[in-house]
């Protein structure tokens, strides 16, 4: 997000992504996972939110499914981490507001994508502990290749 006047701006949705993008994405977080042991899934929806690539590894517990679509939802409908919303949670007093909302799931592991200062969608991974979920999300979003001219 950038700054203006010590305030933080939203950043713009962009549609520069498309599924070669999302395969290079879920083969590093898939890497990554494998690389633990970690039976996961790995979702990929683009900056409007639609699923563009789901993957479910091996041994992966069926609950993860909806899961991780629905992290890498959250985290591209605001347009950020969801860790952000599990932190708010931990706090509780008034961040116990957001457990009335029913269009964000409050666990870490969802990331936006982000290109060229845009979002162009979004990564959740489930499966694991949520900071484990996390990490396999941020390998998938740290391959995100560059825009092409």
């Amino acid at each position: 997000m950038t700054q203006r006047n010590g305030n933080e701006m939203p950043m713009s949705y962009s549609n520069r992504f498309n599924l070669i993008d999302a395969r290079q994405v879920v083969a590093a977080a898939e890497e990554e996972a494998m690389r633990h042991g970690w039976p996961m899934v790995i979702a990929v929806v683009d900056s409007g939110g639609h699923l563009v690539l789901q993957q479910r590894l091996d041994g992966a517990q069926l609950g993860s499914i909806d899961v991780a679509r629905q992290k890498a939802e959250t985290a591209v409908l605001f347009r950020r981490p969801t860790r952000v919303f599990e932190d708010a949670l931990a706090q509780g007093g008034l961040h116990l507001r957001l457990l009335g909302m029913n269009n964000l799931v409050p666990l870490d592991g969802g990331i936006p994508l982000i290109r060229d200062g845009a979002v162009v969608g979004a990564i959740g991974v489930s499966g694991m502990r949520s900071d484990q979920d996390a990490q396999v999300a941020q390998a998938g979003a740290d391959a995100l290749p560059a825009a092409k001219p």
